[in-house]
């Protein structure tokens, strides 16, 4: 009889909802003998929203439990493991039997995070039995011509996954096509949008396919060093991929001559040190030599002159994961998913008002209503959906009403967001977009890396407009010179930081001008989120007289005995909304 595997999923997710606990847990269970299974460990299998996730494989299959907390676990293994019987409301997902959550699952396609959460990133002999290092090995044996790799790529459709959407193929081509006695890959893992957290989960979930995905771009382009530029902030995918490099060296399938050929290939991590403008390429390159990140003008191009002034091919995580793939099955396999001018999937990052928050792999064409609301489970407390953000702060904000949009570069960018990385930020009816768009202008004016004047200064000026506005201030024309000033900033800026973004406020003052104009002519935030603009009263059919309210204002602004209707000073009122907060009985209204 096949032995019992218990596999505790600790991704850097499971980790902060307590997997540590609940591994430590099964692990003091195993150790006191009553109960005879293997104990392994996983990464992220993109249902965060349920984490911390246990799966149990036996005769009866593979059941994944969720929300299995150490003080939760042992009642499930032990019911599971000696008693036979599957805890229904606790699993999420089975090989035979259906679950309530299966709904995340269907319309999923992964090609990129096919092994994550299905293996031990920590492990090269699970890697290697989930064919990693199998499509260089396969190259290098049959000695394919480096033409032959570009134009699988090309047939692929395969676009650079990073934001710009630029054919991977073409780029390879370019850096294959400048001669060089040294070319570099790069693998871009500055992953820095807000709410997005796709390379981080692939970077701790698989890394060898990160490293083969670069390893095949190197054998491509005649290339024998690769670096990895990871944001800091991510010690658990640094550590594996770390972990994973000296497996590679230590099994020979990174290093020298590699499978006896006369193509070498090293890699290296470099921890950046979190500015979001060494996510664009140039800032990137200068930032491993040493030198500020701070972007610079091209042509010339990194394929010409990169990394120490050597042509040098840069994608960014998700790329790489996918290149493997693409080898081993084909490309007409890859070209088989997706639109005409969008191959293949993609990975979304789901984040927001959301019911299940997590990653999820699409194939690309689906519909932004079929992420939110089938995968997603749609909006929390079952409120309106009202937008969301796409791209992150270099994206924009696609309302409602554009749900049905289908999912590729094309389409998207039509609606005046892009693509980006992959992060899905959904808002309900609570979310003042005003205040949205502050926050991410917000995120990039403080990342602005300071070299343009009109990315440095335009968004500062821009800033202080949207600050105006949700203070109550605004005034007559700021519409016209937001539109004006973003516009401006776009057209001049020098890299793609300064040129997207105004995104966030375009996009909403394009699909959400109402909003700013009730800001400004009525002095409301119809989403009752901006303080200075709400006024707070108190409902005489349901004050009870508690005083809670009275003893908890800070000003004193509520007056009232105890059990007599209380009222609320508007001329002292500082609109903190804490008599809102503590009301038991409804009581206080915003308007």
């Amino acid at each position: 009889m096949e032995k019992t595997k218990v596999i505790v999923g600790l991704g850097s997710c499971g980790i902060a909802a307590g997997a540590s606990k609940t591994y430590s847990q099964i692990a003091s269970i195993l150790a006191q003998g009553e109960m005879q299974f293997e104990l392994a460990r996983t990464s992220c299998i993109g249902m965060c929203y349920k984490e911390p996730l246990v799966e149990i494989q036996d005769a009866k299959g593979k059941i994944i439990y969720g929300d299995m907390t150490a003080e939760a676990v042992e009642a499930v293994l032990r019911a599971h493991i000696l008693e036979g019987k599957i805890d229904t409301e606790k699993a999420v997902h089975a090989e035979k039997l259906a679950t309530k959550e299966d709904g995340f699952f269907k319309g999923q396609v992964k090609i990129a995070l096919r092994n994550c959460g299905y293996m031990d990133p920590e492990s090269i002999e699970e890697a290697l039995e989930h064919d990693a290092y199998k499509a260089i090995q396969h190259l290098i044996n049959t000695k394919t011509e480096s033409t032959d790799v570009i134009q699988t790529i090309l047939d692929s459709g395969l676009r650079g996954r990073g934001g710009g959407g630029f054919p991977t193929g073409l780029k390879w081509k370019f850096a294959y096509q400048n001669e060089s006695n040294q070319k570099y890959i790069i693998c871009n893992a500055d992953e820095g949008d807000p709410g997005a957290f796709m390379d981080r989960s692939l970077l701790e979930g698989d890394p060898h396919a990160v490293l083969e995905g670069m390893m095949i771009g190197g054998y491509t382009i005649g290339a024998s060093q690769g670096v990895i530029y990871c944001r800091a902030e991510y010690p658990l995918a640094i550590k594996r991929l770390n972990i994973a490099i000296d497996q590679a060296k230590e099994k020979g399938l990174l290093g020298e001559n590699l499978f006896g050929s006369d193509f070498s290939f090293d890699i290296y991590v470099k921890e950046g040190a979190g500015a979001f403008v060494c996510g664009e390429e140039t800032a990137l390159i200068a930032s491993i030599e040493g030198q500020r990140g701070m972007p610079r003008k091209r042509p010339p191009f990194p394929a010409v002159s990169g990394l120490w002034g050597k042509p040098t091919n840069i994608n960014n995580v998700e790329t790489w994961a996918n290149v493997p793939w693409i080898i081993n099955h084909g490309a007409k396999a890859y070209a088989a998913y997706g639109t005409e001018k969008s191959k293949g999937t993609k990975v979304f990052a789901l984040t927001g008002k959301i019911k299940h928050g997590g990653l999820v792999e699409v194939p690309m064409g689906v519909t932004i209503n079929d992420i939110i609301f089938k995968l997603g489970g749609g909006i929390q407390d079952d409120k309106k959906f009202k937008a969301v953000q796409l791209g992150g702060p270099s994206g924009g904000c696609i309302p409602a009403e554009l749900g049905n949009t289908i999912v590729d570069y094309d389409s998207v960018n039509a609606t005046g967001a892009i693509m980006g990385s992959g992060g899905m930020v959904v808002m309900d009816e609570s979310t003042c977009m005003i205040d949205l768009a502050k926050f991410f202008l917000n995120f990039t004016q403080e990342e602005s890396c300071g070299k343009c004047t009109f990315c440095r200064v335009g968004t500062k000026r821009m800033l202080e407009m949207l600050e105006r506005i949700t203070e109550g201030k605004g005034e007559e024309g700021d519409l016209e010179k937001l539109e004006a000033l973003a516009y401006q900033i776009k057209n001049n800026s020098l890299c793609g930081l300064g040129q997207t973004a105004p995104n966030p406020v375009l996009t909403t003052l394009k699909y959400f001008r109402h909003e700013y104009e009730a800001h400004i002519y009525d002095k409301k935030c119809p989403a009752k989120v901006c303080k200075p603009l709400l006024t707070y009263s108190i409902d005489p059919d349901k004050c009870t007289g508690c005083t809670v309210c009275a003893k908890k204002c800070p000003v004193n602004a509520i007056a009232g005995s105890r059990k007599t209707l209380h009222t609320i000073d508007q001329k002292i009122c500082i609109q903190c909304g804490e008599c809102f907060t503590v009301c038991k009985f409804e009581a206080v209204l915003v308007d």
